[in-house]
């Protein structure tokens, strides 16, 4: 399989949105490589976080990638509402709508296009895109709230997914996002996962530099 670069990329829904600027400022300091930010709507899952005034305003102040993760319903709909200000914007394949199109409406705007999958969901649903995304995002909790465990049955998606990356030489990013730790982290990486995603682990530690080497591995 071919290994790439590790990379960190903290949650800002765990941060203190009293003072969000400042937070993701701390953080980019600490060593965070990108920014991962979770927009919920209250349908595709149980929960509402923020939409896109608030990317915006992060972007404004940003010196790392933004990556986004669009839990909602109507992803093919309102994606050109984060494409302008980000990097990567990830969709998820649950819902109904033409994935295929809407990965290549994201990469048209001058974004890296995801793919994101629950843990609920058969490999064999994303299998057919894995050579049109940037990155594809692998579930590590059920999508909605930050503090779940860890599941490690979900590493057989990552270790599939980085097995034909291998054979076809496909090049996307391999992320992981729920009940990450040192520990789960270096489980992730392990079976072929290159991007961690930690929320309340990185944010809400007493010394975020170290939190943010230790997902290193």
């Amino acid at each position: 399989m071919n290994k790439k670069p590790v990379i960190i990329a903290p949650s800002v829904l765990a941060c203190d949105f009293l003072r969000v600027g400042d937070e993701c400022t701390r953080i980019e300091r600490a060593g965070a490589d990108w920014l991962h930010l979770d927009v919920m709507d209250g349908h595709f899952v149980d929960n509402l976080s923020f939409g896109p005034a608030v990317v915006e305003s992060i972007a404004r102040i940003a010196e790392v990638p933004l990556d986004v993760h669009l839990m909602i319903e109507r992803a093919d709909h309102f994606y050109r509402r984060f494409t302008p200000h980000v990097d990567n914007v990830t969709i998820h394949i649950e819902p109904s709508y033409d994935v295929a199109a809407t990965l290549k409406a994201i990469r048209a705007e001058g974004c890296t296009a995801g793919l994101a999958i629950s843990p609920p969901t058969g490999f064999d649903r994303i299998e057919p895109y894995l050579d049109q995304i940037d990155l594809l995002l692998v579930m590590t909790v059920n999508p909605g709230f930050g503090g779940q465990a860890f599941r490690p049955e979900t590493m057989a998606k990552v270790e599939r997914a980085a097995q034909i990356r291998s054979e076809r030489k496909l090049d996307f990013h391999i992320e992981v996002d729920g009940g990450i730790n040192p520990e789960t982290a270096a489980i992730a990486q392990q079976h072929g996962a290159n991007v961690m995603v930690a929320g309340t682990n990185i944010f809400r530690a007493t010394d975020p530099v170290r939190a943010i080497h230790s997902l290193r591995g």
